[in-house]
């Protein structure tokens, strides 16, 4: 598995979790910092998962 997909998973549940956070508090800024972290997550995750996808289909592709 692609490192992207582990990594963008953790900042996608670490995002997460500060965005609650800053719900539950009124923090504002922890809110919005966790949205963004949350959101670059997402993207990393799919860039990993593009790769992953693409590594599968040169392997096949060889074969």
């Amino acid at each position: 598995m692609d490192k992207n997909r582990t990594e963008g998973t953790k900042h996608e549940v670490k995002g997460a979790i500060k965005e609650t956070v800053g719900k539950v508090t009124g923090n504002i800024g922890k809110q919005v910092e966790g949205n963004i972290e949350k959101n670059v997550g997402k993207v990393q995750h799919a860039v990993g998962k593009a790769a992953d996808k693409q590594r599968d289909a040169d392997k096949h592709h060889h074969a």
